[in-house]
């Protein structure tokens, strides 16, 4: 099964403890989750939490003036609409498809009432929780302090931690609105890291062909969220 329909290609269901696994397993629902989708809007009650397998999720905040600025990015280790089954039932934020690709959702009543049993899913709930608001904080740092380059080698590590291989498919535009800035600007960081042989860019389209180039050019970061990634889901990130 190749991983875009094998729901176990997501860290947090291959995560699961057989016995839940097997309650879970008939509930979960193959979606496409194709570019520029918008898995939920801003204030909207939330009736699913989706769990990406090849594609990535950005998660904004949008402005009254429509301009909007990432918070963190979610791909196979996770999963999006945490407001689901932390209480909140809405959230301020948008969840927008980035990358194309496949995935699985459940219903909201679904994970709810599996969290408050009280039990593995909901230890294993909490810590990706509280591993994805440290990538909201640091993101939110890293936006305020650092260039535009920096900020870019960031998200494309995050990303490539999150799919299979080593091409990004996505417009500028789309990078533009993640990052908070007018595409000449990601136009002008792309053909840096070119010019210093990290990617290789084309419209709507980045290959990376240096990590470890890009890994030295980022800033703090990028290490940051890693490390708490790993530190709180050791096992679940190393599948």
């Amino acid at each position: 099964m190749d991983a875009a329909h094998d729901p176990r290609a997501n860290h947090l269901l291959a995560a699961l403890p057989i016995a839940e696994w097997q309650r879970w397993r008939p509930l979960l629902e193959a979606v496409d989750l194709s570019l520029g989708r918008v898995l939920y809007e801003s204030g909207r009650a939330l009736t699913h939490v989706y769990f990406p397998t090849t594609a990535i999720v950005s998660l904004l905040f949008v402005l009254e003036d429509g301009a909007s600025s990432e918070i963190s990015v979610v791909g196979s280790e996770g999963a999006v609409g945490i407001s689901s089954f932390m209480g909140g039932e809405s959230t301020p934020s948008r969840a927008v498809v980035v990358s194309a690709g496949g995935g699985f959702r459940l219903s909201s009543s679904a994970i709810k009432e599996e969290f408050n049993r009280n039990g593995p899913v909901t230890h294993l709930m909490l810590r990706y929780t509280q591993a994805l608001i440290t990538q909201m904080g640091q993101t939110a740092v890293c936006n305020r302090h650092h260039a535009l380059d920096q900020q870019l080698c960031r998200w494309l590590l995050l990303s490539l931690d999150r799919l299979q291989g080593s091409e990004l498919v996505m417009t500028q535009e789309l990078i533009a609105n993640m990052l908070g800035v007018r595409r000449e600007g990601v136009t002008e960081a792309a053909l840096k890291l070119q010019a210093a042989g990290l990617i290789r860019y084309t419209r709507g389209r980045i290959t990376v062909i240096d990590r470890p180039g890009l890994e030295r050019r980022t800033c703090e970061c990028y290490a940051v969220v890693k490390k708490e990634y790993d530190r709180l889901l050791p096992d679940l990130m190393a599948v």
